[in-house]
């Protein structure tokens, strides 16, 4: 699975993320294991529905999540990242 990341998506990790060198590294762990198989059981993968329907999330920890959407097949552009307060 090829992963592209939005200008957004990048805003929210800088804001939300890298301050915490336990998370940061939690969610690069994630994202290796998303880019294996994105409906690996440890992330949790599901669509989501109303206003958001046509995204998807993964857990990267308890409340830390990953918002994208599927461009092809191979090919998914992350787009939020944070807590499930920050990015629903």
């Amino acid at each position: 699975m090829n992963v592209a990341t939005s200008a957004s998506f990048k805003r929210a990790f800088r804001k939300r993320i890298q301050k915490s060198s336990e998370v940061t590294e939690r969610f690069y762990t994630c994202a290796e294991w998303f880019m294996t198989d994105p409906f690996d059981p440890r992330l949790r993968t599901h669509k989501l529905s109303g206003e958001l329907g046509e995204l998807w999330s993964f857990s990267v920890t308890f409340d830390i999540r990953v918002i994208f959407y599927f461009m092809a097949k191979d090919k998914a552009v992350f787009i939020d990242i944070g807590s499930h307060d920050d990015v629903y």
